[in-house]
């Protein structure tokens, strides 16, 4: 593992009593399909980390990879008033990553975190580890504890 970036993930992970096996896919896999398609698994298991500016806070929301976030209610279970997707040097200033690597931990800053309870349909999930060509397994719930995250209803199928 070359990448300081997947380092600073599989770090942050033991820093929370965690051991991840990163796997690593030389073409990348930028969107979750590309990610359920290099994996063998389905799409709703792929993690997406997605950074909310909430009124000036940076947040954090998990959502499976066929789910769209609803700004609205994620703005409402956030205390907020409106809530908008990040922009690429508000998520790399939070996070310390790069859009299509961010991990769902072992962030530059605190960041409050919500997860769409569709992951926990399933006993396994993948997530980015810190580029868009490194991945993770992990429990559902591991990652809600490990996160410290807060269910909600913030999202909806995309199709």
């Amino acid at each position: 593992m070359a990448s300081q970036s997947v380092q600073r993930v599989v770090s942050g992970a033991a820093a929370l009593g965690l051991t991840i096996k990163v796997q690593e896919f030389p073409n990348g896999t930028k969107t979750a399909v590309d990610a359920a398609n290099a994996l063998g698994c389905v799409v709703d298991q792929i993690v997406k980390s997605m950074i909310f500016d909430a009124d000036g806070e940076l947040i954090l929301a998990l959502t499976s990879g066929t789910h769209q976030v609803d700004p609205k209610v994620l703005a409402s279970l956030a205390g907020v008033g409106r809530c908008g997707r990040a922009d690429p040097d508000q998520v790399r200033a939070i996070t310390g990553y790069a859009i299509g690597g961010v991990p769902p931990f072992s962030h530059a800053s605190p960041v409050r975190t919500w997860f769409d309870p569709h992951l926990l349909t399933f006993d396994e999930v993948w997530a980015a580890a810190g580029t868009p060509r490194h991945v993770f397994s992990i429990a559902p719930t591991t990652l809600i504890q490990v996160t410290a995250a807060q269910e909600g209803a913030f999202a909806t199928s995309a199709g």
